[in-house]
């Protein structure tokens, strides 16, 4: 990519960006960093023109949501998989404080009987179990999660890209089956808040976050002798508050404050908190659509809300704008770190590549059937008091074991 910088370097803007990368004794990938800007200019000109103004934000809003997950290197699925294989437990803590966070936001919004705003909550039944063992079964595989997936991809991971491509198709053949699994048994959607009001909602919470919590912190202890402290720091390494923050890597606490808030803005701005998969299954009944699939066989895509987003523009669906924020702002951050790697040398080799496939079927289909994936069921499920949030995170740890079990098979490192 320095061989394209300096192609490029002609360019005022460009030399303007490593004129100032220079001075600050920071690398930045100008080139990338220009690109990235480019395309949040130019899209979020579209989706002005094409919608109203609040879809702007929310774009927007994903691209910082972006750079918070790949400067923190905020990504769920490394985070589980440290805890089974090295019994690390930083990551998953740093999760369940960003949970702990997020419902102290949300929690008193959903409670409040303002209309319009409604939380991530959603059955209870074997579509949810079923669906989010497989989902943490093929992260594992996959090697990302939905969201990890995308800022990974934004980053310039071609292995990555192989498995959003199969993420799509997973998703796409999870809403052809969904009507049959909600005809199994389950019940309808559990909120703590309906049953305990916001107060006990809360502190039922907090309880059983700050058991998950000492649990695991208790396993690390046990393991090593002593504890990381990473999940609770708030100060920056060797370069500086000023050059972490522009270029990372952000300690976890940055992360889990822009994470959080960004959770409590979306659903402030949009009704809903911030989700990720719905996208993918729409983008391939897109795809499908236009090489003559006629959607409206399946039932999935004749409710309301489907129905109307297969006939919209994906500029107006809040969950697409978020992830093309997403991804740019993910580029954004690469790009100023110095490390966007669209290159030959991250082509998966064959096992690498089946699993990336496998991976991405498995998260796809899953994360149709358990409605979300570690954004919309564990962390947005969790925050909005949803026991479904619960029951989600527990069966996707187990299809993360197996996972986690099976990717020496496939050549890929713990």
């Amino acid at each position: 990519m320095s061989n394209l910088t300096e192609t490029f370097s002609s360019n005022p803007a460009d030399a303007l960006v490593k004129a100032e990368a220079k001075s600050t004794g920071i690398r930045i990938d100008g080139f990338v960093v220009l690109v990235a800007l480019i395309g949040l200019g130019l899209l979020g000109t579209l989706i002005y023109m094409e919608t109203a103004p609040f879809l702007v934000g929310l774009f927007f809003l994903g691209g910082l949501l972006g750079v918070a997950l790949y400067h923190g290197a905020f990504g769920f699925t490394a985070g589980w998989r440290n805890l089974i294989v090295k019994k690390e437990s930083a990551g998953l803590r740093a999760q369940l404080i960003l949970i702990a966070l997020a419902s102290l936001l949300m929690i008193p919004v959903l409670g409040s009987g303002q209309p319009g705003m409604v939380g991530a909550v959603a059955p209870v039944g074997l579509s949810l179990i079923v669906g989010s063992f497989l989902f943490g079964l093929g992260m594992q595989l996959g090697g990302g999660c939905g969201s990890g997936t995308l800022f990974t991809v934004g980053a310039g991971n071609l292995r990555m890209t192989v498995t959003l491509i199969f993420f799509i198709i997973g998703s796409l053949v999870g809403t052809f089956h969904l009507p049959w699994w909600l005809d199994r048994p389950g019940t309808d959607p559990i909120s703590l808040i309906s049953g305990f009001g916001v107060t006990g909602a809360l502190i039922v919470q907090g309880i059983a976050l700050l058991a998950v919590y000492l649990w695991i912190r208790k396993v690390e202890q046990k393991s090593h002798g002593h504890v990381s402290h990473a999940d609770i720091q708030f100060r920056p390494g060797e370069k500086g508050w000023g050059a972490t923050l522009l270029t990372g890597r952000w300690p976890f606490m940055w992360a889990v404050v822009v994470l959080a808030v960004g959770n409590l803005l979306t659903l402030l701005i949009s009704g809903s908190p911030w989700s990720i998969t719905f996208a993918f299954g729409l983008w391939g009944a897109k795809v499908a659509q236009a090489f003559g699939m006629d959607m409206s066989q399946y039932e999935f895509w004749t409710w309301d809300f489907p129905a109307q987003a297969l006939r919209d523009s994906v500029l107006v669906n809040v969950t697409s704008v978020m992830n093309f924020g997403l991804l740019l702002g993910a580029m954004l951050a690469a790009g100023l770190a110095n490390n966007f790697n669209a290159t030959g040398k991250n082509l998966p080799q064959l096992k690498p590549f089946l699993a990336a496939i496998i991976g991405g079927l498995l998260m796809g289909y899953g994360a149709r059937l358990g409605f979300g994936c570690n954004v919309g069921a564990f962390f947005s499920g969790i925050a909005s008091a949803s026991l479904h949030g619960w029951i989600w995170f527990a069966s996707a740890f187990l299809g993360s074991i197996i996972g986690v079990k099976l990717r020496p098979k496939f050549s890929l490192p713990d």
